[in-house]
């Protein structure tokens, strides 16, 4: 499987007192778009072929990837106006070449192995499988837990936990399980998708204790800033 969706469509208004005039994706992180990252760790460990959805500002991130990245086999699918992350995915779908793609998001960086993560997917005939990140003392995210044949127990609300795991936000989909669903054109693939039909479908988790981050909020992509530049960010190779 050499195809990936990236969701790059955000506004980032929580982010904007430290980007003011980009979209998330492309908020500079040591020189780079943050997008570029991620463009770059898929392709270590395989993939070929991206769609990105676009929404807000568009025209700056199509610039930015034609120029830095003249050579990539990309779709470019946008938005006229916010479909929400489920929404957007499902568009892409409708542009996948794939039976089964990978999803992740352009302001997310985790470095888990995508091998593995597939793996897993078609071992367990799953619609979905998910990326899963142990964290400690967090209230930002909301708990994942599993059964013991790795499918999905319970989605959990964010609040305070001392442990558990957390969506990582990268994704494998099967496509036409997926477009065979009934949506409305705008939803949330979180709620609407994941978490609504979790005890219906086949959806499966891997645990993975690789890099995380999330440039949603101006004290993460500092900290962004801080990793990168000291090179901490090492792709596992599929």
């Amino acid at each position: 499987m050499k195809e990936a969706i990236i969701l790059a469509g955000g506004l980032g208004t929580r982010l904007r007192s430290a980007v003011p005039d980009l979209p998330k994706c492309m908020a500079p992180v040591n020189g780079k778009p943050f997008v570029g990252y991620v463009i770059d760790y898929l392709q270590k460990q395989g993939v070929e072929k991206f769609i990105l959805s676009l929404g807000y500002m568009s025209e700056a991130i199509i610039y930015y990837i034609n120029k830095d990245y003249p050579t990539l086999q990309v779709q470019f699918v946008i938005e006229k106006e916010p479909l929400g992350t489920g929404g957007a995915i499902y568009l892409s779908c409708t542009k996948a070449t794939e039976q089964n793609v990978f999803v992740t998001n352009g302001d997310t960086m985790f470095d888990a192995n995508l091998t593995s993560l597939l793996e897993r997917h078609l071992t367990t005939n799953a619609g979905c499988t998910l990326s899963l990140k142990p964290m400690t003392n967090f209230d930002r995210y909301g708990v994942v837990t599993l059964k013991e044949d790795y499918s999905i127990e319970s989605f959990k609300e964010k609040q305070y936990y001392e442990s558990g795991l957390i969506n990582g936000g990268l994704y494998v989909l099967n496509v036409t399980n997926f477009l065979a669903e009934s949506f409305p054109e705008k939803f949330s693939f979180e709620k609407d998708y994941m978490e609504a039909l979790y005890k219906q479908r086949k959806m499966t988790g891997l645990v993975q204790e690789a890099y995380f981050i999330d440039i949603g909020i101006p004290q993460d992509y500092l900290q962004a800033q801080k990793d990168f530049s000291q090179q901490q960010i090492i792709s596992n190779k599929a």
